[in-house]
């Protein structure tokens, strides 16, 4: 366990332009600041993960007063791909003290600081969970979230994202964040330097300011707030027009006119929404029935006008699955469609780029071959360098016999649609053998594939699940009181209604069913296609999976593997890429 005093080299004078300011609440450079950061062996501490390293640098005015690092046994092995991710292996942290040990000393050193992270809830949630553990008492820190803030300060002129990677080369960082908790932490104090100036400039000083700041509102912005006069109080879908009557911008809300009237206000922080509501001369609604239906019809008007100031959700059409084909010797590759021709497929991806590393994970442990040519039952042709290599069974040869051949096609459309274990646990090794050697760059692209082929595997299983299903009939009991119905068929949301008070159930939802969209039953094939998009199929699996959820009515199984792909990613939730690992 490593504490220092003073600062590290020269360090910049900051925030003296705000000398000049108002002295109203508590001063920022007045203020000790705890930066710190964490490495974990996983995404949740209430899932069991534990910390391996705790980081941080006390600043005050711009000065660093002390730096404290250590790392932390965590009494458990660290996975590989998290060996991977930080350098931090079982041997490094064998002699380290126990979270018991290091958790006191990290707030007697944080004592009287407001604390910060870059993405605070996973740190803070981490810290927070051990004191409870221990059942020590936390103390009432006061938090800024570096992410956050960046949220609101930084533009896409400025960086793609707000990861601590990218902000930290719009700062100009003197410190390259590397998944280490020392090294993030100094970044960290630099991105918070670098925002300071910012919003210094836009007349921010206390700490106070600070937690309310957001995106200042033009007068201009104000004059337009007449755009949500007319608008209902109720669930719903909201479109953004300009003058040209052309889309720029679909969102949702339960209160559709509350929503858009926040959107002239300073409770609005995207500086991309100012601009967006510059443009704007109308603003309309859908009015739905339930909140399920705004945030499905939501998604569909974003895929039809494909609004400018929407990112997400625009393409849903651009998509690419792996397959594995029905021929005489199948094989793996990856396509854009899926058709009625009884092959397996795995997806859809959101890029080609996670497909082909999926691909790749599947081709690393089934050797079936990866070549486009068309033969028959018995090819005589000349073996690649994949059979040479020992990574293709080389049906063109004659090396395999059908038999043999099959028994791995059907192991691998085991995995595909069942069972992942294969995939996993041959990557998983690799990963381990490659970490022990130190190879952390290679063993970082095995953990990329085993992330793609997982998520990709668990997406399948659970949106085929409900796509095969011709209808699902649920109700859920709102907040209000009255009961929420709605018919989903073949994973498309058909109808949504809420029952009036006093009417007949049974009646009730016999007229919704009656009356609810008429879906064709979509090809054999697994996946969410044709009846609606992936995110749509997804939306509607959350609710249907959510508290409180009552089943009306099923026509056909809806069912998961016990043993599929959804346990591999509660087992590596680090695997998934959760927010919490994205933000480091």
């Amino acid at each position: 366990m490593t504490t220092t005093a003073g600062a590290r080299g020269p360090e910049r004078t900051l925030w003296e332009s705000q000398r000049s300011f108002d002295e109203l609440g508590r001063p920022l450079r007045d203020l000790t600041f705890c930066v710190v950061d964490l490495e974990t062996t996983g995404g949740s501490a209430q899932a069991g993960s534990m910390i391996t390293e705790v980081g941080a640098v006390k600043v005050r005015g711009g000065e660093v007063l002390g730096e404290f690092q250590t790392l932390v046994n965590p009494r458990t092995d660290i996975p590989a791909f998290i060996a991977v991710l930080t350098g931090i292996s079982n041997s490094m942290v064998a002699d380290a003290p126990p979270i018991e040990s290091v958790l006191p000393a990290f707030l007697e050193f944080a004592a009287g600081c407001v604390l910060v992270a870059h993405n605070a809830p996973f740190d803070i949630g981490f810290l927070r969970h051990f004191a409870e553990q221990q059942q020590r008492p936390w103390p009432a820190f006061e938090v800024v979230d570096t992410a956050v803030l960046a949220r609101r300060v930084i533009t896409r002129d400025d960086a793609p994202n707000c990861k601590l990677s990218s902000l930290a080369r719009v700062f100009r960082s003197s410190t390259t964040p590397n998944h280490r908790a020392l090294s993030d932490a100094r970044a960290t104090v630099d991105v918070l330097h670098g925002l300071m100036e910012r919003i210094g400039a836009q007349g921010v000083s206390t700490l106070e300011e600070l937690q309310t700041f957001s995106s200042r509102v033009t007068p201009a912005q104000r004059k337009k707030r007449h755009l949500a006069d007319g608008l209902p109080h109720a669930p719903g879908v909201y479109l953004f027009r300009d003058d040209a009557q052309r889309v720029l911008y679909v969102g949702t809300s339960r209160d559709v006119r509350k929503r858009v009237q926040s959107y002239f206000t300073a409770s609005e922080t995207r500086s991309r929404m100012g601009e967006m509501v510059r443009l704007a001369a109308e603003v309309t609604a859908v009015e739905c029935a339930t909140p399920l239906e705004a945030e499905v019809r939501e998604l569909r008007l974003i895929a039809q006008h494909k609004p400018t100031y929407n990112r997400r959700s625009k393409f849903p059409e651009k998509t690419t699955f792996v397959k594995l084909t029905r021929e005489p010797w199948p094989r793996l590759s990856l396509v854009t469609k899926v058709l009625d021709d009884e092959a397996d497929y795995l997806g859809p991806f959101s890029s080609r780029g996670s497909a082909e590393k999926c691909l790749a994970a599947l081709h690393d442990t089934f050797p079936v071959r990866q070549c486009a040519d068309r033969f028959g039952r018995r090819p005589s042709r000349t073996a690649c360098v994949l059979a040479e290599l020992g990574r293709c069974l080389s049906p063109c040869d004659g090396s395999v016999d059908e038999h043999t051949y099959a028994a791995v096609v059907r192991q691998l459309r085991e995995t595909l649609l069942h069972r992942p274990d294969d995939v996993v646990d041959t990557v998983n090794a690799r990963m381990a053998a490659l970490a022990a050697e130190e190879r952390f760059e290679e063993a970082g692209v095995h953990r990329d594939r085993l992330a793609s082929f997982v998520r990709a595997a668990a997406r399948t299983q659970r949106l085929t699940s409900l796509t095969h299903c011709p209808e699902v009939v649920a109700t859920r009991r709102e907040d209000d009181g009255r009961w929420a119905v709605h018919v989903v068929r073949y994973g498309r949301l058909a109808a949504a209604g809420v029952m009036p008070p006093g009417v007949d159930a049974h009646s009730y939802v016999a007229a919704l069913r009656a009356t609810a969209e008429t879906v064709a039953p979509p090809s054999r094939t697994p996946g969410p296609t044709p009846a609606a998009t992936a995110e749509e199929t997804e939306k509607v699996l959350r609710w249907l999976e959510a508290p409180a959820v009552r089943l009306v009515d099923i026509d056909g199984e809806w069912t998961c593997p016990v043993a599929g792909a959804t346990r591999q990613l509660a087992r590596h939730a680090a695997v998934a890429e959760p927010a919490a690992f994205a933000a480091h």
